[in-house]
């Protein structure tokens, strides 16, 4: 059977369209924003296990990095897999967990995103530069920057700034207070 040059040429488009617009999504998967399931309740009450969130890349650099940001990166213990974990130290400060509350250069740091009280001891240390110091809401039950140490600036893959699944949570988590 022979297609007609009208056929074959709207074939030919429809492939080219087809090509461009799996380009295009690859391009802002890898660059732009990313899905992100959240696998352990560290995160509650903001993130819960099971929570689908948009992790924006471009805000993984680190001059867009502020304490109560809420960001995925891979951990220095296995850098295979990532976590999700809110920011609460940044370069250059000094961190200390103590009697149940994170200070912030010898100040206690007011986090209204935690419903317990801080487990576990820590620091003083100081951050280095490019080095952030990250915990999940849920203190009791969060392997974080106590455990590990701080984090790398360049293992920081993106900030979440959007919960899209289940539906009833979908809500911004720009707003979050911190």
């Amino acid at each position: 059977m022979k297609l007609s040059p009208t056929v074959k040429k709207e074939i030919i488009e429809w492939i080219w369209t087809i090509a461009v617009a799996l380009l295009i999504a690859f391009l802002v998967r890898q660059f732009l924003f990313q899905p992100y399931k959240v696998e352990m309740g560290s995160m509650t009450p903001t993130l819960h296990e099971g929570d689908y969130v948009i992790v924006n890349k471009l805000y993984g650099e680190p001059e867009t990095i502020e304490r109560g940001n809420i960001v995925v990166f891979r951990p220095p213990s296995n850098k295979l897999v990532s976590y999700i974990k809110r920011v609460v130290g940044l370069p250059g400060e000094t961190v200390e967990v103590k009697n149940g509350c994170v200070k912030i250069n010898g100040e206690e740091i007011l986090e209204e995103y935690v419903s317990t009280a801080t487990p576990n001891s820590f620091g003083p240390e100081v951050l280095k530069e490019n080095e952030y110091f990250v915990m999940g809401d849920h203190r009791n039950n969060s392997l974080d920057s106590r455990d590990f140490g701080p984090i790398q600036a360049d293992t920081v893959d993106g900030r979440a700034v959007l919960i899209i699944w289940p539906i009833k949570d979908f809500k911004s988590l720009s707003h979050v207070e911190y």
